[in-house]
Parts: C-alpha cells; structure tokens; sequence
C-alpha cells in the first residue's frame, strides 16, 4: 500500500510541476494575493476528479474521440497565446507595484473562470490526468491508494504556490520583478502554445 501511494506521489508529482500554464497563473495570483487559494483550490480539485474518472476508465472513451482531442488541442493554443500576448504587453507597458489590498484587483469570478480555462483547455492535462497517470495505477497492486497518493501531490504543489507566492509578494511586488515574472509567464504560455501547435498531441 505505501509503495503504491509513494509512486502516485513522486510520479503524478513531476508531472503536475510539468504542466507551466497551471503553475504560472496560480503562482501570479498568489504574487498579486488576488484569490489565490481559490485558484489553488480548483487546480486540486480538478486534478483529483480528472485522475480519478481517469482511474476509471475514462482514458478509453477519449482515445475513441480524436477529434474532440483535436479540437481541444487548438482551442488551447488560441487561449495560451491570448495568455502570453497580455504578459508581454504587460512586459512593454510595464504596471505598477501590487502589494496585497493596492491597486486593481481581478474579481473572483474572473479568477474562477480563467483558472478553470487555464486548465480544461490545456489538452496536455488530460492526456496526463486521464491517459499516462491511469496508465501508471493500473500497474500498481492498489490502485484507491495510487490516486490518494495523486491527489496529495496536486494538494500539497499547489497549495504551496499559493502559500510561498503570497509570502514571496513584499518582495516581488515591484515594477521590475513584475516586468520579469510577466515575461516568464508570456514565454512559458508560448512555448506551451507552440508545442500544441506544432507537435500536436
């Protein structure tokens, strides 16, 4: 049982820190403490319910629809490129310094529905939530005990961007850092975009 937990840990672990565009929202909203513990929350949450209908099966009915996955696939590199084209705006035109409770602040709303776009429309999740992490459990002796080590590794990665990106802001929440951070994220939303694009699925 523990060696099955440890490999859902360790294995779904690297591939979550895989997937940037999650991470790069989640980490800039926690920077900005703009409902940063509700973005984090429903990254869990959808991680958790994708490897779980994955574990169960799932997996087989998306390999029957290739053109569900084809259409997902560009409607991820439209809004990934959408994503990057602001953070290099914001790059050139720069902002000023966000400190929590300062300044123009996204509403929570927005927050929920860009965190749920930023992850349901990104195809590369559901190919490792509902194919590659499955794939992995069905080989261990038990696999409720694989997904709850799955699961804790989403919990415990996002729910320590949260907590280290809210504590990092006093000293992020510059012009300057802002400039850097907005590029990170532009590069890493086109890089992604690309590779879909590109390489495909």
């Amino acid at each position: 049982m523990l060696e099955s937990y440890l490999t859902g840990l360790i294995v779904c672990g690297g591939i979550i820190v895989a997937i940037g565009a999650q991470n790069a929202y989640v980490l800039s909203q926690a920077i900005r403490q703009e409902h940063h513990w509700w973005s984090a929350g429903l990254c869990m949450t959808s991680d958790v319910l994708l490897f779980s209908l994955g574990m169960f099966g799932v997996s087989a009915a998306l390999m029957a629809m290739p053109e569900a996955l084809n259409a997902l696939r560009w409607l991820g590199v439209l809004f990934l490129g959408w994503l990057a084209i602001q953070a290099f705006y914001r790059v050139i035109i720069g902002r000023a310094a966000l400190k929590a409770g300062e300044g123009r602040t996204a509403t929570l709303k927005g927050v929920v529905l860009t965190t749920l776009a930023v992850t349901l429309l990104n195809p590369q999740v559901y190919l490792d939530t509902l194919l590659l992490i499955p794939a992995v459990g069905a080989q261990q002796a038990d696999g409720a005990t694989f997904l709850a080590g799955a699961s804790s590794a989403s919990i415990l990665w996002f729910g320590g961007l949260a907590w280290a990106g809210s504590r990092l802001a006093p000293w992020l929440a510059t012009p300057t850092a802002w400039r850097v951070i907005d590029g990170v994220i532009g590069l890493m939303m086109s890089a992604i975009a690309l590779q879909l694009a590109i390489g495909g699925l």
